[in-house]
C-alpha cells in the first residue's frame, strides 16, 4: 500500500504525507489497534473453544493466583502476531531490508512459541513443551540468521561493531563474536519478556514503553541530521523500523483491552517471545544493544531473579526470593496484582526515561 500512496503523491500533493515515516508510523499504530479491536473478541472465542481448559497454570503458585488464572484461554500472540504483520505491510517500505529482517525474527519466534505453546495446550501441563534446549537452539539459528542479515545490510564500518551508550565514538569491534553477542541479545529479550508474562498486563504494558522508545531511537538514528545533532552513529534505513513499532504499540493496545485485569487470554510464548524477539531485533539493527538492557530492565530484573534463584538453590539449597520470577515473590508477600503490576509499569517509564537520556548525554 506504501508504493501505491507514494506513487499519487505525484499527481496529487495530499498523498505526499504517505511519504513520512511519522505519518506511516501513526497510520500503523491505528490499524494494528483497530484489527485487534475487529476480530479480538471472535479470536478469543475460538481459542477458547477449542482449548477447552484454557493455559495450564503453575501448581506451586500462590493459591489466589491458580484459581483466578485456570481455564483462560492462551495463544493470545497469535492475534498480536497478525496485527503487527498485517500493518507492518500496509504501512511500512517493504524493499526496506531491516523490515524484513525483524519480521523474520518476529514470525519466527511466534512460530516457536506457539509449538510450545500448542503442546502445553494439547498435553494439558506446563511441564509438556517442547525441550529448552530445544527451543533455545532454534530460537538461536533464527538469532545469528538475523545478525548475518543486519551485518550485510549495515554499513561495512558499523556491521559488527558494539557501541556504548552515553559516551561518544566509543565502539568495540565484535569481527564474528557479533554473530553470537547479536544472537544472544536478542533470544535473551524473547525469554525475558516470556519470564515477565506472568500477570495480568505485567508484560504487555512494559514491551509497549520499550516499543516506543525504540521506535524513536530508530527514528533518530536513520535520520542523518538528527543522528549528527545528537551525536549518535548514523545507521541509514533504520528509520523505518519506526513503523514496525507503531504496528507493535497498536497490537499491543488493543491486546491489553482483553488482557486486562481479569484477562480473558493470555499472550502465551507464542507473544511473549515474537515481542521480545522483535525488540532484540531493533536493538541489534539500531546498535543500542546495551540500550536495550536498560530501557527493558524490568525484562533483565526478573530474568536476574530467576537465574539467582537457580543457582543458590543448587549451592545452598536455599532459595533467596519466595519464588521466581520475581513477581511471584511479590504476590507472596501479600501484594496484590494490581499493586504489583501498576507498580513494575512505573519502574519501566523510569528505565525508558534513563534509557532515552542516553541519546543526549554524551
Amino acid at each position: 500500500m506504501f508504493y501505491f500512496l507514494e506513487q499519487l503523491g505525484d499527481g496529487f500533493g495530499f498523498f505526499n504525507v504517505f511519504r513520512y515515516i511519522t505519518f506511516r508510523t501513526g497510520g500503523a499504530v491505528i490499524t494494528a489497534l483497530f484489527i485487534m479491536a475487529l476480530f479480538g473478541p471472535g479470536a478469543i472465542a475460538r481459542l477458547a473453544k477449542l482449548q477447552g481448559n484454557g493455559q495450564p497454570i503453575q501448581l506451586d503458585g500462590p493459591q489466589g493466583h491458580i484459581l483466578k488464572k485456570a481455564g483462560t484461554p492462551t495463544m493470545g500472540g497469535l492475534m498480536i502476531l497478525a496485527s503487527i504483520v498485517i500493518s507492518t505491510i500496509l504501512w511500512a517500505d517493504l524493499s526496506n531490508p531491516y523490515i524484513w529482517v525483524v519480521l523474520f525474527v518476529t514470525v519466527g519466534f511466534g512460530a516457536i512459541g506457539f509449538y510450545d505453546d500448542y503442546l502445553k495446550v494439547i498435553k494439558s501441563s506446563n511441564d509438556n513443551g517442547f525441550s529448552g534446549k530445544t527451543r533455545l537452539m532454534l530460537e538461536a539459528i533464527v538469532g545469528v540468521l538475523a545478525c548475518i542479515a543486519l551485518a550485510r545490510i549495515s554499513q561495512a564500518e558499523l556491521s559488527t561493531s558494539l557501541l556504548f551508550p552515553f559516551v561518544k565514538d566509543l565502539s568495540i569491534d565484535l569481527g564474528y563474536f557479533f554473530f553470537a553477542f547479536g544472537a544472544f541479545v536478542i533470544f535473551g529479550a524473547g525469554n525475558a519478556v516470556n519470564l515477565t508474562d506472568g500477570l495480568d498486563g505485567l508484560a504487555i504494558v512494559p514491551v509497549m514503553i520499550a516499543a516506543a522508545c525504540f521506535g524513536l531511537i530508530a527514528y533518530l538514528v536513520g535520520n542523518i541530521t538528527f543522528s549528527d545533532y545528537l551525536l549518535v552513529n548514523f545507521v541509514p534505513g533504520t528509520g523505518e523500523l519506526a513503523v514496525l513499532c507503531g504496528a507493535l504499540i497498536g497490537a499491543g493496545l488493543g491486546f491489553l483491552w482483553f488482557n486486562a485485569p481479569p484477562a480473558q487470554i493470555f499472550m502465551g510464548d507464542t507473544g511473549s517471545l515474537a515481542l521480545g524477539g522483535a525488540l532484540g531485533s531493533i536493538a541489534v539493527a539500531t546498535k543500542h544493544e546495551i540500550v536495550l538492557a536498560i530501557i527493558g530492565g524490568l525484562f533483565v530484573l526478573e530474568t536476574l531473579s530467576v537465574i539467582v534463584q537457580v543457582v543458590s538453590f543448587k549451592l545452598t539449597g536455599k532459595r533467596v526470593f519466595r519464588m521466581a520470577p520475581i513477581h511471584h515473590h511479590f504476590e507472596h508477600l501479600g501484594w496484590t496484582e494490581s499493586q504489583i503490576v501498576i507498580r513494575f509499569w512505573i519502574i519501566s517509564v523510569v528505565l525508558a526515561l534513563i534509557g532515552l537520556s542516553s541519546l543526549k548525554l554524551r
